[in-house]
């Protein structure tokens, strides 16, 4: 498998097969683990990096879970290309800076991808479609246990595995979940929702994770810490907060629909108008209007699309996506029109399709 041959694959997050795909995009689970003996990367020197590096390509290469993965060092990728794998959240955006002495390692279904050398020495996530962590867990709790037997990992009796960052610190796990939650946000709830969370050791984000703001009305929400706490009560912490976040979701939405339906209506033919007949449009706007057409899918309005189509649009209209699909870079003004045209042609082909 190569670099490219992922842009002819559906990710494993988008496919919607997992339960409440229509309010949960994914679910992702992962572990920070550094070797015993070798300074985080952050304070490794060059030598100590590329110790890691070779340790950690020998251990993986040997285990059946990457039996087909695609191993690349992050020096030999150009911007595009590890924005293309920003953009289907196999790498973090720090992993894409300072690239020497990294690489990542993607399992040739994008379920599994392992940075080396970002903030600690792996960053192991496991991604699934919808609200899955649970079986996001037992999968990645797998693959931990085959890498344990080959590479030694810092690990204290007193404070657990040992990571860069303390809030990493314990068992090294930050489960989070990607949720769409347009009815929140129109019926201005979300912040109330978002404040509640905080206060249960919970943390929201953005599409893209750390340091990035929400769009589209998709929020990330994850555990803040994990000293102190076992994997199963983490795992049982934010199970039990995002349903109830879900079913807040799910309220607000009958509430919209029930008092003003023909105002929602409106917004969601207008949303889906702009997209069929625009002939430039920006990522961020793009984005927006997808968010209302998404819900107008789910509940039911716009009859001749499927939610998998509009998860399917909505990865390949992001620039390093649409640039990988051309065959070329372009300026931020050509991409604006290249994804306009992607955006009608689609839609155009789906609903004939239906």
């Amino acid at each position: 498998m190569r670099l490219n041959d992922l842009i002819k694959q559906t990710c494993e997050w988008l496919k919607c097969s997992g339960p409440y795909s229509n309010i949960v995009i994914s679910s992702r689970v992962r572990l920070a683990r550094n070797l015993k003996g070798i300074p985080f990367s952050h304070w490794a020197d060059t030598k100590k990096k590329e110790e890691v590096l070779m340790k950690v390509k020998d251990a993986v290469s040997s285990s059946s879970y990457t039996k087909n993965a695609l191993f690349l060092y992050m020096a030999d990728l150009n911007n595009l290309d590890k924005q293309f794998l920003i953009e289907r959240h196999l790498i973090s955006k720090e992993h894409a800076l300072r690239a020497n002495h990294k690489a990542v390692i993607v399992g040739d279904q994008e379920i599994l991808s392992i940075m080396i050398n970002e903030e600690d020495h792996l960053r192991t996530q496991v991604m699934q479609s919808g609200f899955n962590l649970d079986e996001a867990w037992q999968i990645i709790k797998r693959i931990d246990k085959d890498f344990e037997k080959k590479l030694d990992f810092a690990y204290s009796e007193d404070w657990g595995y040992l990571t860069a960052c303390p809030t990493n610190t314990g068992t090294g796990l930050r489960a989070s979940v990607m949720l769409h939650l347009p009815a929140l946000v129109m019926s201005k709830q979300i912040n109330k929702v978002l404040q509640a969370i905080t206060k249960l050791s919970l943390t929201a984000r953005g599409f893209y994770g750390e340091g990035t703001e929400a769009s589209g009305n998709f929020f990330q929400i994850s555990n803040q810490v994990t000293l102190g706490h076992s994997e199963e009560d983490l795992l049982d912490n934010i199970n039990r907060i995002i349903k109830q976040v879900i079913g807040h979701e799910q309220n607000a939405r009958r509430a919209l629909f029930e008092q003003d339906r023909s105002r929602i209506e409106d917004r969601i033919w207008r949303a889906f108008a702009t997209l069929k007949n625009a002939h430039i449009i920006t990522s961020k706007e793009a984005v927006d209007l997808f968010s209302s057409v998404r819900l107008g899918v789910d509940m039911g309005i716009l009859k001749g699309l499927d939610i998998q189509t509009i998860n399917k649009i909505f990865i390949y209209i992001q620039p390093a996506h649409l640039q990988k699909l051309e065959g070329k870079t372009f300026s931020a003004q050509e991409r604006d029109v290249k994804r306009a045209e992607f955006i009608r042609k689609e839609l155009a082909k789906d609903m004939e399709d239906k």
